[in-house]
């Protein structure tokens, strides 16, 4: 058929060509973005992010190739950002800030064949996957702490968003607060805001001024710990452990652990198995941990918060369970006697529960 030894072997490539481009295809690193709300700090909300996608890298490496954007705010400029990396061969990106939820889904639209993470968001699509943690699990943790380490029986509460995962925390933190000191009250002030660092050290400052000798907050930097630091007050960290930032005021840190589902979900794609999931993990799936105590905490208390969070991960305890009735600060029955409160309702929150000074700003 071939009149020289040259032809065939040409011939042979030729018809080889198309396996050997399919198998360097394969061979490919998945390319993986993300898009971060604030910027990357040593500490704080998009610092466990980072740390996420770190872990990613660690435990995939040769097999993907992640990117990040930093400081990039909700809207516009999110969409922006989401597209571009979509465009620039992206086949799976992680979006981890509830602003970009709706950006996150008109992007997926126009590109069917990336997969999307849409954390802390609830909407899925046929490419968009949502996931989120039981924040509010260690926020009751923290304010069992809170409740056993506070001698004016007032904490702070610095929030960003009145949405339902913030108002689960203050809530949370609260029912843990009183659970140890039914006197507690906790003083809540809004931001409107996830990352403003002279904003939310004004904040903290304000609450210290008002008997506040106990400090939380759902924001996106380590000010409030830093303020808690410099006025001799204590303080709850939150996202991360702070201690570097406030060696003396860290009680306890509530942290957030994303490299394992990141992890997972980076595994997924690789293998094909990927599908549009809604994961809503807590304390029992090591995604929120509770921990990094401060060297005022006595050693009971620390054992006090650590059986607790065992209690939680096992299902003993339900953060939002009722042995007797409990009333919103309005004094409503919010969730009745024996009973406790569906993951529906707890996603759905709109009320502030007995002992927070504060309502909910609309």
């Amino acid at each position: 058929m071939y009149k020289n030894l040259a032809a065939a072997l040409a011939a042979a490539c030729f018809f080889l060509l198309p396996s050997i481009s399919r198998s360097a295809a394969q061979a490919e690193p998945l390319k993986i973005g993300f898009v971060y709300v604030a910027p990357i700090t040593d500490a704080g909300w998009v610092r466990q992010h980072e740390e996420g996608r770190k872990a990613v890298e660690a435990a995939l490496a040769g097999k993907v190739k992640t990117t990040f954007v930093e400081n990039v705010p909700e809207g516009p400029d999110a969409e922006r950002v989401i597209r571009d990396l979509a465009q620039q061969g992206n086949k799976l990106i992680f979006t981890p800030s509830f602003g970009y939820m709706e950006p996150t889904l008109k992007v997926a639209r126009d590109f069917p064949d990336v997969k999307f993470e849409s954390i802390t968001g609830y909407k899925p699509a046929p490419n968009v996957a949502t996931a989120n943690a039981r924040y509010y699990q260690g926020r009751y943790l923290a304010g069992i702490a809170a409740g056993r380490m506070s001698k004016t029986h007032v904490a702070g509460y610095v929030a960003g968003f009145p949405i339902p995962e913030v108002l689960q925390g203050i809530n949370a933190f609260t029912l843990g607060m009183r659970s140890v000191d039914p006197k507690a009250q906790v003083k809540v002030v809004w931001l409107d805001a996830w990352f403003d660092p002279p904003r939310e050290r004004d904040a903290a400052m304000t609450l210290f001024n008002q008997d506040v000798d106990v400090i939380a907050f759902h924001t996106g930097s380590t000010a409030v710990m830093a303020a808690a630091q410099e006025r001799g007050k204590l303080a709850v960290a939150y996202h991360s452990d702070m201690r570097k930032v406030a060696p003396d005021a860290q009680i306890v840190a509530v942290t957030h652990q994303w490299g394992g589902y990141y992890t997972q979900r980076a595994k997924a794609v690789l293998d094909g198995s990927w599908k549009p999931v809604s994961i809503w993990g807590g304390v029992k799936e090591g995604m929120v941990r509770v921990g990094d105590f401060g060297t005022k905490v006595p050693k009971a208390v620390q054992e006090e918060v650590l059986a607790r969070q065992q209690d939680i991960a096992s299902g003993k305890l339900q953060v939002f369970r009722a042995a007797e009735d409990v009333r919103d600060n309005e004094g409503k029955v919010v969730i009745a006697k024996g009973t406790g409160l569906r993951d529906d309702q707890i996603l759905m929150m709109n009320w502030l529960v007995e002992g927070v000074q504060g309502h909910i700003a609309r």
